[in-house]
Formats: structure tokens, sequence, C-alpha cells
């Protein structure tokens, strides 16, 4: 090969087959080199526009196809679509909309898919139009949202069933106390020591009762309650217990003093009442048992098909409603023969700060000074959860002509009681009168609970004190999650009513420091038990 260069530049080319012996000779047509060339500076933005077109072209095509199955037989309607820009997609919606709103108004057919997939698989197969995917998209959602609905309302049964048990760590704090009081003789020493016994009914002092077979909760609200007032050496606390608590709950008490304050520990079985008395109370623990025995067979008829109720139903279960201990409330006046004022403490409450001021409460001649959930002010937003329709059944006559259903119920917790002007009424047999009225009802009246029947045995009883003293529903999931940190802090007293305890492992972590804050963490039998959180 052999290459013929000018000054011009390459003119020709001439190639000889050396083989050959004499060479053949092919004549390209020249051009010039500039015209042949193409620039890196030409070639770049046309590279960078095509893979930005490109792809948005790719998904549009793609698009138009899929929203084509549904109103397109062929490519060319796919094509026409395309270059055209048809309105067929607002078309399109148009048509699911009216096959929505027509599904809307109409009936739930049961047994439709379960499942995305399911509904997918049968649309396909069976090439149903739009107003069948709508009906049967509603079905769907229909029979979803009653699943979870379903699962809600169990869950809630589940969460009231659990605090209705006792916890193996209060039991066994019992079980190691009541042991100590057999065989430690301090545990056993006089409450209160000789020389405070005058302090029992000496008006001078300010006399605090609590009711109660627990005696981890019993140890908080006094502890609390010394801890936080001005003048703990004012203040004399009464604990009435059962007979079986007696012992581990004096065994506490004697061990873990709560000077300079002076306490009592009394057991039912201590109580030399009257004939009247003992009547009264026995006829009320009778009362009381056949409620539970009817309310338990309510219960049991209503827990297949009603599902909604039965929360309303565990809830009405637990201890509190049946406890002869909460019932006893009525009797105060009898428990306490020679006191003329005192305040009554819930076991579940913690003490904040001072109390002192409640026994100079004018009650303006009413027997009990309680506080009302009333700060939202007037009209009918006002104590939410807490009107006497939340308590009482107002389609029962006996109901609806007594009481008006917006009225506001008073709360426990922390309530003041004038025992002169309550001796002087007829309270204690209203009480007794509305509970046997309730079970010869069939219990349509209202479901157990002490309340209730306090209510209407307080009736134009109760003066009001500032709803400030006390917060309430720390053991209400959803009503606690309404209450700040600021307004809890700032209460005197606070109240976990309610199924989660704070001892209970159902109870709120976020509301358990306050009350946690108050366990005797040293005490040997505390940590033995592992009362820990």
């Amino acid at each position: 090969m052999k290459f013929y260069i000018s000054a011009s530049g390459i003119k020709r080319v001439t190639i000889s087959n050396s083989a050959a012996g004499k060479g053949s000779t092919k004549t390209a047509a020249t051009a010039s080199a500039s015209g042949r060339r193409i620039s890196a500076r030409t070639l770049l933005p046309v590279v960078l526009l095509l893979a930005i077109v490109l792809p948005f072209l790719f998904l549009r095509f793609a698009i138009l196809v899929l929203e084509s199955t549904s109103v397109c037989s062929s490519l060319d309607c796919v094509g026409w679509r395309y270059f055209s820009g048809s309105d067929a997609p607002m078309k399109l919606r148009d048509e699911l909309t009216r096959a929505l709103l027509e599904a809307k108004g109409d009936k739930v057919n049961e047994g439709e898919a379960d499942s995305f997939n399911e509904l997918v698989n049968e649309m396909v197969s069976k090439g149903q139009d739009l107003r069948a995917f709508a009906f049967k998209t509603k079905a769907m959602l229909s029979q979803m949202e009653h699943k979870v609905q379903s699962a809600r309302q169990q869950e809630s049964v589940f969460w009231h069933l659990a605090s209705l048990g006792v916890p193996k760590t209060l039991h066994c704090l019992s079980l190691k106390l009541a042991e100590e009081y057999a065989v430690n003789a301090m545990a056993r020493s006089r409450l209160p020591p000789p020389e405070y016994v005058s302090r029992l009914v000496s008006e001078s002092f300010h006399h605090l009762v609590l009711i109660t077979d627990n005696v981890l909760a019993a140890s908080v609200v006094v502890a609390s309650a010394v801890e936080n007032v001005a003048n703990p050496e004012k203040l004399v606390f009464h604990i009435v217990t059962d007979k079986k608590t007696y012992t581990p709950m004096h065994a506490w008490f004697a061990t873990n003093t709560v000077e300079p304050a002076v306490l009592e520990v009394r057991g039912l079985h201590q109580y030399d009442w009257s004939e009247e008395v003992n009547a009264g109370i026995k006829e009320m623990m009778q009362v009381n048992h056949h409620i539970g025995k009817q309310f338990h067979k309510k219960f049991k008829e209503n827990e297949i098909g009603h599902t909604g109720q039965q929360s309303k139903f565990v809830a009405a279960l637990g201890p509190s409603s049946f406890s002869l201990m909460n019932h006893l409330r009525m009797y105060i006046p009898q428990l306490f023969p020679d006191l003329s004022k005192i305040v009554l403490l819930d076991d579940d409450v913690v003490v904040q700060h001072d109390i002192s001021s409640l026994w100079d409460l004018d009650l303006s001649g009413k027997v009990s000074g309680s506080v009302f959930k009333s700060w939202c002010g007037d009209g009918d937003t006002c104590c939410p959860d807490s009107k006497y329709t939340n308590y009482f059944n107002f389609s029962h006559p006996f109901i609806s002509s007594y009481f008006n259903p917006h009225q506001c119920a008073w709360l426990y917790g922390v309530n003041v009681f004038d025992l002169q002007a309550w001796r002087r009424t007829n309270i204690t047999q209203t009480y007794l009168q509305w509970l046997k009225l309730n079970l010869k009802s069939g219990l349509a009246l209202w479901n157990p609970g002490v309340l209730p029947p306090a209510l209407i045995a307080f009736q134009g009883h109760v003066h009001p004190i500032d709803s400030a003293w006390l917060v309430t529903d720390l053991g209400y999931r959803h009503q606690s999650e309404e209450i700040n940190i600021e307004r809890l802090q700032s209460a005197a007293v606070i109240h976990f009513n309610g199924p989660a305890k704070p001892w209970l492992e159902i109870g709120f972590p976020q509301f358990r420091s306050f009350w946690n804050r108050y366990v005797n963490s040293s005490d040997k039998f505390i940590r033995r038990c592992r009362i820990t959180w």
C-alpha cells in the first residue's frame, strides 16, 4: 500500500497489491476534512437532551397505555390519545365518582374480598366495571372497619380484666407483713402509743379517714400527706380495714413510723356497733352480694353478640363496685361517733400540697364538701364525662322523673364531711333504699358502683369546693391524655381513679412517678417482694 500526500492535504489514495506484480488503483472522491468531522461540542448537548426527553416520553406512553385499557381497544387509540391530548382521564374520574356515590347509599354485601390483592384478582378475572369495583371496595373497607372496632373493644375488655386481679407483689407484701406481725413484737405494738390516744377524739386536730384493704396504697397516701402538710403534728389518721388485712396493715405502720403525726389502724371486727347499725351493715352486705350475682349473670348473657357493651360491664365488675370497704363510707358517722368533722381520702390518691385549710372550710350547713369536675364553666360542655347521664340510665322512667341528665356529679377522692350535720339526715337510709330499688329493677337504674347511689343519697347536701383541689381520671386512658403536667403538679390531690392504678402493670408511666416517689423503697419487705417500677 502506497500513500501520496501533497502539500494541500490528502488528494489521492493508491493501493497497490505487491503480490499481483502490477497494482490496481482505486480512487475515492475527496472532501475537505473539516466538512467530515463532527465536533464534540455539538454532540454533548444532543446526548443530554435525549437523556432528559426519552424517559419522559417512555413514562407518558406507559401511563397512556394503562389508562387506555378501560376505554381503548387498540394501539391506534393509544396513539390518537397521545398526540391529541384526549380528556378520557376526566371522563374516567367522573365515572368512578358516580360509581362511588352510588355505592355510598347502598347496603354492604357480605362475603366480599378480604384483601387488596384478592380484589384486584377478582376484578381482572371477571372483567367487572367501575360500579362493581366501587361496591366491592366499599364492602371490603366496611369489613375491615368492623374488624378494627371489634379488636379495639376486645382490647378494652382485656385491659379492664387486667385491672381486676391483685398483683403477686402486693400479695407477697401482705403475707410477709402478716408473718412479721406474728413473730415481731414491734409489729404488734400499740397504734397509736398510749400517750397519743387522746388525740383520736380531740377536735383540735385534723382527722383524716382511709377505708381500705390495700397496705401499699395506704402507705403512699399517709406518707404523701405527712410530707406535704405544713404542720404534720396536727394530723391524725384513722385507717379502717377488714379482718383479713388488719394484721399486715398494723404491722406496716407499727414498723414504719409516721411521726410527728398520729395514726390508728382498726379492723371491722374491732367495732362494737349497736344492733341497729349491725343490722344495717348486714343488710347492705346481702344486697351488695345479690347485686354482684345478678350482674355477673347479666354479663354472661351479654358476652356474646354485644361486644360494644363488654368494656362497660367489665369496668363495673371491678372490686371497688362490690367492695364492702367502699360501701362503708355511708357509715362514717357510726364509725367515728366522737368526731364532728373529718376529711375522707381514697386509697388511690396522692397528696401533693398542704390540705390543712380543708378543715377551715365553711360548708354552709351542708353535709359534704366535694369537688365537681366543672372547670369548663356553665353549659352542656361543663363537667365532661361526669354528668348524671354518664352514671344513670335515663331511659328508665324512675331516673328520668327524678334527676336532670345534665347535672354535674361531684367526685370522690377528697371529701370533707360535717358528721354532726350528717347525723341529722337520712342519707345512709336513702343510700340503702336505692341500692335495693336498683336490685329490684334488675340493675336497670345504673351499673354497679358506689358513686351513683351516693349521688342520690347526698342530693341537696353537697357544698362545692374549688376544683383546683383535685385532679382525677389518672386511671383512664382517654381522659388522662387531656391532662397537662402543669395542672397535675399544681393540684393539691391527684386521684388515680379508673382501672389503671399506679401499682398495676397497666398503670401509665407518665403519671406513676407522682405516686412512686412516696413508696418506701428502702423497706425490706418492699425489696423482698420486688415492688419496683
